[in-house]
């Protein structure tokens, strides 16, 4: 998705000759956690507001060059490379560079949210299914054949975990019954380890486990 029509230009930029002052200013009005500093039109980096305010607040920027951030996107980034970066750099704005480094504005954390929260992964009908295998056994394309054998689609999908040499991979499907879903999973080596309520093989063995326990405490 074109990250372009998101680009911000509604707060002045600091510059390296601003005093922190300004800077502050800023961020009381906006509730920013870094804000963007440029020299000239070039991109020089983001402050932090923690570190803005311990600064003097009568020297200029350029005396505190050396705690700037240098993170950014491209704005011919896709939105998850940009969702990526908000997260690695713990920030909720995030500067916008074109391929020769001009800056060109900024993206807010909240409106790239947005970008996901409406995508079909999250507003489509269907259900979550988080399955697990070994991290080198797993193949996408072969978890896309289980689900369309079972007469639908998957509508998104990606790695939620890895530990132990086990990779978890969280998916959205259309509607179906989920049942029949599950047991070919498993039939493929697949362990189901999200919870529902339509999975008669883990019913099954939650009530072979209450009947176990029942027959130890006779």
């Amino acid at each position: 998705m074109n990250i372009q029509p998101y680009i911000l230009n509604e707060i002045k930029i600091p510059q390296f000759d601003t005093p922190v002052a300004e800077v502050l200013e800023i961020f009381n009005e906006y509730p920013y956690s870094h804000l963007p500093v440029k020299q000239g039109e070039t991109y020089m980096g983001c402050i932090p507001v923690a570190d803005a305010r311990i600064f003097d607040k009568e020297k200029p920027m350029e005396e505190f060059q050396y705690a700037l951030e240098g993170f950014f996107v491209r704005d011919t980034d896709n939105w998850i490379d940009v969702l990526h970066n908000f997260s690695k750099n713990d920030s909720n704005i995030m500067p916008v560079l074109d391929e020769n480094n001009t800056f060109l504005g900024y993206l807010e954390l909240q409106e790239i949210m947005n970008l996901f929260t409406e995508s079909p992964f999250l507003n489509n009908p269907g259900g979550i299914i988080v399955v697990e295998k070994g991290v080198k056994d797993y193949s996408f394309s072969e978890i896309c054949q289980i689900v369309e054998s079972n007469g639908t689609n998957v509508l998104g999908a990606f790695v939620s975990a890895i530990e132990n040499e086990r990779a978890q991979i969280t998916l959205k499907t259309g509607a179906v019954p989920f049942n029949a879903m599950f047991q070919t999973f498993r039939r493929y080596g697949y362990e189901v380890v999200s919870q529902h309520s339509e999975d008669s093989f883990s019913s099954s063995l939650q009530d072979r486990s209450r009947y176990l326990d029942k027959y130890l405490n006779i």
